[in-house]
């Protein structure tokens, strides 16, 4: 080989890896997906609110759908999905019904003679587990941002998760991972009326500028953004995960 082929050669190999990096950097890579949005890119930020339910803790609506017509309501999910639900689920949320009292409605509005103990296992099915990546990045998060939990959520579900907390983690609840949390049913409150918003700025002395709030429902991240605040719809279906975001 001559010598004047060598650097020839040299800079087809190099075009040729770099070329190579280009292809496994690019978001549509199936082995090497980049984040599709990145909060820690926005240096304004000082404050972040979470969503519970399909962002933290893993959940399927269809499984309590799926418990209540296994106990003979077949039509339950006309009652409640995750798009809508009747009006005793959401006096639930804002904690302006009792447990005992949202059992009652159940069985009355569906005319039926289930146990409170069925109803609780049915309501509970949708909840499932939190996975250690999940809440060991709230505890990263938490060394660099105020952080903040808003759910929308009731008794009987608090009662479960942090059950579930406990058994799998050793923890109580969740106050360790943020500075603050705010369920619905305990501030009569819910997403995505302005008011919840407001509270939580207003409690803490934030700016909307400078916060962000991550849900995985539409409607509640256009809630957030009318008041100004940072918002990111967690695209679930898509395949988003809130581990992707601050990857």
């Amino acid at each position: 080989m001559g010598p004047d082929k060598k650097p020839k050669r040299f800079f087809y190999w190099t075009a040729k890896i770099h070329i190579c990096i280009v292809i496994l950097q690019s978001k549509d890579n199936f082995f090497m997906k980049k984040p599709v949005f990145n909060p820690f890119a926005e240096r304004k930020i000082k404050n972040i609110i979470f969503d519970l339910g399909g962002v933290i803790l893993n959940i399927d609506y269809h499984l309590t759908i799926n418990a209540f017509k296994a106990l003979g309501l077949e039509n339950f999910d006309t009652l409640f999905n995750q798009a809508k639900q009747v009006g005793v689920f959401d006096l639930l949320d804002k904690g302006l019904i009792t447990p005992q009292g949202f059992r009652d409605e159940i069985r009355r509005i569906t005319l039926s003679n289930l146990t409170d103990e069925q109803i609780n296992s049915a309501w509970n099915a949708m909840l499932l587990d939190f996975p250690p990546l999940r809440l060991e990045l709230l505890r990263k998060v938490k060394s660099s941002y105020k952080t903040f939990l808003l759910s929308n959520t009731n008794a009987i579900h608090l009662e479960e998760y942090n059950q579930i907390l406990h058994k799998t983690f050793g923890v109580d609840n969740l106050s360790v991972f943020f500075n603050r949390e705010y369920y619905s049913h305990l501030i009569h409150m819910r997403k995505p009326d302005a008011e919840v918003f407001e509270l939580i700025l207003n409690e803490n002395n934030l700016k909307p500028e400078e916060t962000l709030f991550i849900d995985d429902s539409e409607q509640h991240v256009e809630g957030a953004k009318k008041l100004g605040i940072l918002a990111h719809h967690l695209n679930i279906p898509n395949g988003e995960r809130i581990e992707l975001l601050f990857s």
